[in-house]
């Protein structure tokens, strides 16, 4: 569905998309990772023709059929929900009583069908993004590029935005989204994480995990300092989450033994120590601080 060979996007020295090379398959959902600043949004604008790649090229089977959801919201808010829907249709020369049919089947989708006539600019945060989806669906895409559709709304709004992609994913529609948060990552069928321009890692989320090159650690102790591990060599990162800390360490060490001396070198005592199964957030973690490149 997408093609993309050794994309390039400069703005002066920098850099935004350096060399990026990737696939989308017919009927997947692909999800864009990293930190802000890591050339998602740019790599998207590229792909929907709202910038022009200084080197490389790209091929979506879909040119001329693909929806695009920015991640600002764009629409206009003295418009109501409906206008916006036909003022976007007809950019598209569709037909009123076909723009008039179709949104009405999509704000059944989306749960938005008792606001069509609302003003775009009284809809809630999480209504806005629906809004938004919906535009973008207006023309029946076979492809849909979403940039962070999701992001600073509730997490019961981002539960139900996401039924709504897998019944679209569901009917066919091969879907391009970027997405801050890892728990969103992990219901894409692969994931590529982006940082300063490049791809850093590309595969399924289980083969992200199973690659993962090192040890993730739980302890106890009767600290609650955030930062009681992070001057430890070869602790990679750490977190505290309530009573656990969380503990990233390279694969060569000792961890045991690594713990509980530094613990001893600081007064405190081990209470628990248990080896765990790598998450999304770890890899994340490791990712956007630049420590690994995983094979691709």
């Amino acid at each position: 569905m997408i093609i993309v060979k050794d994309i390039v996007k400069r703005f002066g020295d920098l850099r935004a998309v350096n060399k990026v090379s990737f696939t989308v398959q017919e009927g997947e959902i692909f999800g864009l990772v990293g930190p802000d600043g890591a050339g998602k949004t740019t790599l998207m604008r590229v792909l929907c023709n709202l910038l022009t790649p200084d080197e490389g090229e790209f091929r979506i089977m879909a040119q001329t059929d693909f929806g695009y959801m920015p991640q600002c919201f764009s629409l206009y808010g003295d418009l109501t929900v409906m206008e916006n829907l036909i003022f976007f249709g007809s950019m598209y020369e569709l037909k009123k009583e076909v723009i008039k049919k179709r949104s009405d089947e999509i704000l059944e989708l989306t749960n938005l069908i008792q606001f069509k006539d609302r003003f775009a600019d009284q809809l809630s945060g999480g209504m806005k993004q629906k809004l938004a989806l919906t535009c973008a669906l207006v023309t029946r895409p076979k492809l849909l590029i979403l940039d962070e559709p999701t992001y600073g709304v509730d997490p019961e709004f981002r539960k139900e935005f996401w039924k709504i992609i897998y019944k679209l994913n569901a009917d066919g529609m091969t879907i391009l989204v970027s997405t801050p948060y890892m728990d969103e990552a992990e219901l894409c069928k692969r994931v590529a994480f982006m940082n300063e321009g490049r791809f850093t890692a590309l595969d399924t989320p289980v083969g992200l995990r199973q690659k993962f090159p090192y040890q993730v650690w739980e302890v106890t102790s009767e600290s609650r300092d955030p930062g009681l591990f992070e001057e430890e060599e070869g602790i990679l990162d750490s977190s505290l989450y309530g009573d656990k800390y969380r503990l990233i360490i390279e694969k060569r060490k000792d961890a045991g033994t690594l713990i509980e001396e530094g613990l001893n070198s600081k007064g405190f005592s081990l209470g628990s120590l248990r080896r765990v199964a790598p998450s999304m957030e770890d890899v994340f973690v490791i990712m956007a601080g630049g420590e690994k490149t995983w094979n691709m």
